[in-house]
């Protein structure tokens, strides 16, 4: 975490990540979205936060598709 965000990381992973907002809207090319680590081991953390999948995901997914619309047009 220290590595990518430097001062905008949080004392922890739940720290970090439930700063998103603050993150998203400090970083710019790219963006950063601060998320927990891919692992069957974070099902826990991410059943005791619903806001990460009620609110971050959405935002990343929403962003993603964006992004690849400006790079594949549909008239291409």
């Amino acid at each position: 975490q220290k590595w990518h965000l430097g001062e905008r990381a949080g004392a922890g992973v739940n720290a970090t990540v439930a700063d998103w907002r603050a993150i998203v809207s400090q970083t710019d090319s790219p963006v950063i979205f601060p998320l927990p680590h891919p692992s069957w081991r974070n099902n826990a953390w991410i059943g005791r936060n619903p806001w990460f999948s009620n609110e971050l995901l959405p935002e990343l997914k929403k962003r993603i598709q964006a992004v690849l619309a400006r790079s594949n047009p549909p008239d291409a």
